[in-house]
């Protein structure tokens, strides 16, 4: 099944994801400029009244850029929108997206069919990110228009399938928009991420080194040093197991290879965590690619490298498939 039309302007088949704390209007448009699907968390934007500033924000600087450059259009931008039940501003939320009739529409730890049917209203398309089958089965009987799978290595709240387990399990019967997550911060992971049946990579821990993103300089470096060793998989911080950096948990004076569990009943997108230290502004998420990430840069820079990365890696399996054959 081919892709819907909103993402024919895309560079390269790469969606950025939301970070929490990180993700702002300057990451965003910088991402969609540069031909990727940029995007940010609805709960980013505090207090909730600031939603409706950076969705004007984003749509004219955007729409500026296409004047100018009629050849080399932007990409579409998206918001996550956390469903959890404890995000009392959700509906609020959603009223302003409809307002300024956001592309795509990102929902995590839950899905609604009042949501996706909302957001088909005012003509945009919904993507769910999922851990596993059962969860992808669930989010495209309540409308969901395409997945996202995130699976082992993903930064932040993660899944531990493999990934070609778990696109594989997707694709025996769902044929629309998949956007895989887990350790992509590399033009070969894209390709890789297509050959094993996704239609996009979904990227996120390699955007948190650029120059636009909203993180202190200390989390950038730590995302330029780390390498996959690096990264602990806990569900002490949100309640739900997510993949942070060592680094953060030992400067916030834990020690990550002892951490306590974790309970879901305790997740709460109001108050941003369960410790003393908070995820995402304390404790710092990633996912296990980050070796890729050579350093703090903008991201036109880093999205013109996944570009010949991703040109060479298919340079290259074009080359072992006519020597095979």
């Amino acid at each position: 099944m081919a892709l819907p039309p909103i993402f024919d302007r895309l560079r390269l088949p790469v969606i950025g994801s939301p970070l929490f704390i990180v993700s702002g209007p300057d990451l965003v448009i910088a991402q969609c400029k540069a031909g990727i699907v940029g995007s940010f968390p609805a709960l980013n934007a505090r207090p909730q009244s600031l939603l409706d500033e950076w969705l004007h924000r984003i749509t004219e600087e955007l729409a500026a850029w296409d004047r100018a450059n009629p050849d080399r259009l932007s990409a579409p931008f998206a918001v996550n929108q956390i469903v959890h039940r404890s995000n009392d501003r959700l509906e609020a939320d959603i009223a302003t997206c409809e307002k300024w009739k956001v592309p795509i529409t990102i929902t995590s730890l839950g899905a609604r069919e009042e949501l996706n049917q909302a957001v088909h209203g005012w003509g945009g398309i919904s993507l769910h990110d999922v851990i596993d089958d059962r969860f992808a089965r669930k989010a495209i009987e309540k409308g969901a228009d395409g997945l996202i799978p995130v699976a082992a290595g993903a930064g932040g709240h993660a899944g531990t399938q493999s990934p070609f387990a778990l696109v594989q399990e997707i694709r025996e019967w769902f044929d629309g928009p998949v956007a895989l997550s887990g350790a992509i911060a590399h033009g070969r992971s894209i390709l890789a991420a297509q050959a094993c049946g996704a239609d996009l990579a979904y990227m996120g821990s390699a955007f948190i080194a650029a120059a636009e993103a909203n993180a202190d300089d200390g989390y950038k470096n730590g995302i330029v040093e780390g390498r996959a060793a690096d990264i602990v998989y806990s569900n002490l911080f949100t309640g739900v197991h997510g993949n942070y950096l060592r680094q953060s948990i030992v400067a916030a004076g834990m020690d990550p290879d002892n951490l306590p569990e974790g309970d879901l009943k305790t997740m709460n997108f109001g108050s941003g965590g369960n410790t003393k230290a908070k995820a995402w502004k304390d404790i710092w998420g990633s996912g296990q690619g980050i070796a890729s990430v050579r350093g703090v840069r903008p991201v036109a820079e880093f999205v013109a490298e996944l570009e010949a990365q991703y040109q060479d890696a298919w340079a290259e399996l074009q080359g072992k498939v006519r020597l095979q054959g």
